[in-house]
């Protein structure tokens, strides 16, 4: 079959499409032929070698974390049933023809969903759920969500507005502004000019967002904490920045702000992984929250979708269609 190798660490160059032996199913595993591969930030930074304390990838190997297709195979343990059944899988690999999956970490996708749809869902869903959740969006309150126009900050947007919050919404340039408007941000900042936290708190009548999700670390992340609100709460999650958002805890304890960094929280559970991206999945069914796909490559540009994301060029998110 065909598959993405990684042979050294490195840049989008280093993604090779080449034959490879067709995975078999073990013991409680299934073989998904998969659809549409999931492709998210993280993707990239560990291509390029960066944390393997976190995530440690042997060379060569296939990049990716799962996506969407029909399962193909099972292995010993496993009902039957499951074959031609159209699902998600959330892996360590993922740009490939066929992948292995745990059966504990295949969901069956609604029909009202496509796999592309589905796919989108298989990380960013289940992302933006937890940190909803961390975040206990209220109606009425302010939301800053940044990187707003990426994966999990499409659907962030949704979600607020869905709870009934007032969102104001921050990204790079005016094509990804009118993807944040058009997901139901009231306000929409462009977070390239300089000084653009202050015009979140006049969007908000000066005190600043109650909740604030920072989806881009960095700079930028410490940018956003200056435009929550006192006694607000910041949900921090993106390294898109080159860096965590690190809070001095005295500044935060002396504007009474609550952080939260959702990184150093560590793995979630695989059985709270598993109800979220149901719920996620369930929604996008509903028609209450959808996945702004952007930018589609056939599986031998996999380099292409790593050099838009890397120059902040794609807008919404990004799949590769197997």
């Amino acid at each position: 079959m065909r598959a993405i190798q990684v042979r050294e660490f490195g840049g989008p160059e280093v993604l090779t499409l080449e034959e490879v032996p067709e995975p078999v199913a073990g013991p409680g595993e299934v073989v998904v032929e998969m659809a549409a591969a999931d492709v998210i930030y993280l993707d990239t930074l560990l291509r390029a070698g960066w944390g393997g304390e976190f995530f440690p990838r042997g060379l060569p190997h296939v990049p990716g974390h799962g996506g969407a297709g029909r399962v193909a195979a099972v292995g010993e343990g496993v009902d039957a049933g499951w074959v031609g059944r159209r699902v998600v899988a959330r892996t360590s690999t993922g740009y490939a023809e066929k992948i292995v999956a745990a059966v504990e970490d295949v969901i069956e996708i609604p029909d009202a969903l496509g796999f592309g749809e589905a796919a989108a869902m298989t990380h960013d869903g289940v992302t933006a759920l937890m940190l909803a959740r961390d975040g206990r969006i209220a109606e009425g309150e302010w939301v800053l969500v940044t990187a707003a126009a990426g994966g999990a900050g499409s659907l962030l947007v949704q979600l607020a507005r869905d709870a009934g919050a007032r969102v104001v919404a921050a990204a790079r340039g005016e094509r990804k502004l009118a993807l944040a408007r058009e997901l139901g941000a009231e306000a929409v900042v462009d977070y390239s000019l300089e000084g653009w936290q202050r015009r979140v708190r006049e969007a908000t009548g000066g005190a600043g967002a109650d909740l604030v999700f920072d989806g881009v670390g960095g700079d930028l992340g410490r940018a956003a904490f200056e435009a929550v609100a006192t006694g607000g709460r910041f949900v921090t999650y993106g390294t898109a920045g080159g860096t965590f958002t690190e809070i001095d805890p005295q500044t935060a304890e002396r504007r009474r702000v609550r952080v939260h960094n959702a990184l150093a929280a560590g793995p979630p559970d695989r059985a709270d992984v598993r109800e979220v991206l149901t719920r996620a999945l369930a929604l996008a069914a509903q028609g209450r929250i959808r996945p702004a796909i952007g930018a589609t490559y056939p599986l031998e540009r996999a380099r292409d979708a790593h050099l838009a994301l890397a120059e902040r060029t794609t807008v919404g998110k990004s799949l590769l269609l197997v």
